[in-house]
């Protein structure tokens, strides 16, 4: 199998990155794409107590096995299925899946570190940054975390505050500049997501 075209997408807590990301992949026929997430390579922490949990950090590379998420896209390089537990965030409301990820063409690479971790960011062909102004992100984190995750309000701020945020500015902000398309998604407005998906898609398809 020829190297796949590699698509990294990053963004801030709460740009909307989830919602262009399946609106991209609608773009696609299941056998021209395939998506491989950071998240679903969280070292688990379900073995914590509650306390534990609500002061450790995800939001740091080394929570991330970076050795398994490198050697899976490389699988995939070669042409190989990856077969990976789909990660559910601690929510014990939730029944972790087990993700098949099968070799395509185009290959999108997402999480907060793809462009931080250099063996990954090397291997990128195009770079996408989302991104939304503090207020914006924070409401829709709020949103996600308190009813889609079943999280505290008060654990939800106190990682935003000292985790979340210190983290985007340290492993995300400096890439932001050489990214190859930098989306701006502060108004909810799913046209603005539709179009630059639209866009890059067209762009991607074979004639």
């Amino acid at each position: 199998m020829n190297k796949p075209y590699v698509i990294g997408i990053a963004g801030s807590s709460g740009s909307g990155k989830t919602f262009f990301l399946k609106r991209f992949l609608d773009h696609f026929r299941p056998d021209q794409i395939t998506l491989i997430s950071q998240d679903d390579y969280y070292i688990p922490a379900n073995t914590k107590t509650k306390e534990e949990n609500r002061l450790y950090n995800f939001d740091l590379p080394s929570a991330i096995n970076r050795k398994s998420f490198f050697h899976d896209i490389k699988q995939l390089f070669s042409g190989h299925t990856v077969y990976r537990k789909e990660y559910t965030f601690n929510n014990p409301r939730t029944i972790p899946k087990m993700l098949e990820i099968k070799p395509a063409p185009i290959l999108v690479v997402e999480g907060l570190f793809i462009f931080h971790y250099e063996e990954v960011n090397e291997l990128l062909d195009y770079r996408i940054f989302l991104d939304a102004a503090e207020s914006v992100a924070l409401e829709r984190r709020l949103r996600r975390d308190l009813i889609e995750r079943g999280y505290d309000h008060d654990d939800v701020i106190y990682k935003w505050v000292n985790h979340v945020i210190p983290a985007y500015e340290q492993y995300l902000v400096p890439f932001k500049s050489k990214c190859d398309l930098v989306i701006i998604n502060n108004a909810n407005d799913p046209k603005i997501i539709d179009d630059a998906a639209r866009e890059i898609s067209t762009g991607l398809k074979p004639a």
